[in-house]
């Protein structure tokens, strides 16, 4: 289960670190005009609280299918 969760958490790094140095080289005006305004550490805000419940969410369900999946091979025994 760990290696799983590493191997998750791995994947998904990788992919936002994709997106970051891919972003480096734009420099769109909206967040300009938003950071200006101080309105971009909001959407920061958010963004990080649902990207933390999603891999809470995510964390919980996969600790639920184990103990399904265990009481399930007990059953079989």
């Amino acid at each position: 289960m760990e290696k799983r969760l590493f191997k998750s958490l791995a994947l998904a790094f990788t992919f936002l670190l994709s997106f970051a140095s891919q972003a480096q080289n734009a420099s769109p005006e909206m967040a300009d005009v938003m950071r200006a305004n101080g309105k971009i550490y909001v959407v920061v805000a958010v963004l990080l609280i649902i990207f933390v419940g999603m891999i809470v969410y995510l964390i919980s369900l996969d600790k639920k299918a184990n103990r399904l999946q265990n009481e399930l091979n007990d059953l079989k025994k």
